[in-house]
């Protein structure tokens, strides 16, 4: 039987959930009603899954979560919490929380959750138990990572727990600017797993119609009218494989619906359908936005959200990995001289360039000094890179203070208005998406609009 540790100041609450866990002849139960012995009872006892009220006297959910965090306790959690308190789910599940319920819990609903974070537990407890190499920051597939080059810490452990989820068929939400690298890690993530022999579908939701995404993405089954043709979607493209979609959080809520139904039950309809096909695919999003944030409470599903925040990497911008620059600069001088079949190494960086890559900030991230790389090596004339060789924008662009002349201070209302007005043209004048790229509501930015036609 799975070990359940149930905590509740509310004796009522604690009986009840008992004794019906108890009628499904698979949980075995502990009941906790004074919190303040939690700490004790799980140095002496193993739990497969905790359920936590998080809104107790003495000693809050919140606070167990964070003795749990502080001495490493991974037992998967679920917290209890009432309907008015998201803020607080959010809370805990930025602090380890699986996935949270609100009183009063469905009972299906609740086993279900139950399964999941068990399963979740097991697979957590089969990575911890991979070889030691990879606790000491080596990487086992080092070869899928060639192109993350990097020697900053918080990136060594951000590749390593990228590695270690790769072995399962969790989902993974990336996220980080414009320009990180999240697809180049999602990319690894699948080579590095054991669907690597199967195909990567990349899509950009902000590349595709809003209204017709679903079908792009679950297929269309044909119309009885015969005006549509049925078609393949990119689930069922990435069978046996994975599924990486980027910008995320322009799905519509319906679509975002039937995508937790792929990750939570490996199952879709078409469009035009109601006949449930099997999904043999993982699901990797990532978003240049931190989905947890109260602005995305209305746009974006919170089942959802749980589901793809139990195993979350936050890529840091390269501003913050000055370290990274060198390696990275190189490692894309070497592709270049490969994509002009040009020997390796015949081609250095200068020590004038390389001292003005790093002081950069790079507002468009990795990709940007990709950019950079592959214009200069454009222009060498030697066996040198050196700023002469980059392009005048450029030079301008990276050089501190060579800019700073051509200045034109500019009313922020303008610029706002003009940010606006060139998103909603990037969207093919779809507001929805508009509204979701910019982080405010629809409301909201119909408000905009109805001010600058005025």
């Amino acid at each position: 039987m799975n070990k359940v540790l149930i905590v509740d100041d509310d004796v009522a609450v604690t009986n009840y959930f008992m004794v019906f866990l108890m009628q499904t002849d698979r949980f075995d139960s502990t009941v906790v009603n004074d919190s303040r012995e939690v700490e004790s009872i799980l140095k002496t006892q193993s739990f497969d899954v905790i359920m936590l009220d998080l809104d107790m006297p003495n000693v809050s959910g919140i606070d167990i979560l964070n003795m749990m965090l502080a001495k490493e306790i991974s037992i998967p959690v679920i917290v209890l919490t009432g309907a008015n308190d998201v803020d607080l789910a959010v809370k805990s599940m930025k602090r380890g929380a699986f996935d949270y319920l609100t009183k009063p819990v469905d009972d299906e609903h609740l086993i279900e959750v139950l399964d999941n974070a068990i399963e979740h537990g097991a697979v957590r407890e089969t990575m911890d138990k991979l070889p030691a190499h990879m606790e000491q920051g080596e990487l086992g597939h080092s070869e899928t990572f060639t192109h993350l080059p990097t020697a900053n810490p918080e990136m060594v452990l951000l590749l390593r727990n990228a590695e270690k989820v790769a072995k399962c068929d969790l989902s993974i939400f990336i996220w980080g600017e414009q320009g990180t690298g999240k697809e180049r890690l999602a990319m690894a993530i699948h080579q590095s797993s054991l669907r690597a022999d199967g195909p990567f579908v990349a899509v950009d939701c902000t590349a595709h119609i809003r209204e017709e995404f679903s079908s792009e993405l679950f297929g269309r089954a044909k119309d009885w009218s015969g005006k549509h043709d049925e078609k393949q979607g990119f689930v069922e493209a990435a069978a046996g494989g994975t599924l990486f979609i980027d910008n995320v959080d322009c799905l519509g809520l319906p679509v975002q619906v039937r995508l937790k139904r792929v990750i939570q039950n490996s199952e879709y309809y078409r469009d035009n359908s109601t006949e449930i096909k099997k999904s043999d695919v993982r699901i990797i999003v990532a978003s240049t936005r931190d989905l947890t944030s109260p602005r995305y409470r209305e746009s974006f599903s919170r089942d959802l959200l749980y589901h793809l925040m139990v195993n979350s990497m936050k890529i840091p911008p390269l501003r913050s990995r000055p370290e990274d620059i060198p390696l990275l600069a190189d490692h894309f001088l070497q592709q270049e001289l490969k994509k002009l079949d040009r020997e390796e190494n015949s081609l250095s960086i200068s020590d004038d360039l390389l001292e003005l890559l790093v002081h950069y900030n790079y507002p468009d991230n990795v990709q940007e000094l990709q950019n950079i790389i592959a214009s200069a090596v454009v222009g060498a004339e030697g066996n040198e890179i050196t700023p002469d060789d980059l392009s005048p924008y450029i030079r301008e662009r990276i050089s501190p203070g060579e800019n700073t002349g051509d200045f034109t201070p500019a009313v922020l209302k303008d610029i706002i208005e003009d940010h606006i007005s060139e998103t909603i043209t990037y969207c093919g004048g779809n507001l929805d998406q508009a509204a979701s790229l910019l982080g405010i509501s629809v409301d909201e930015l119909k408000r905009h609009i109805s001010e600058t036609e005025h």
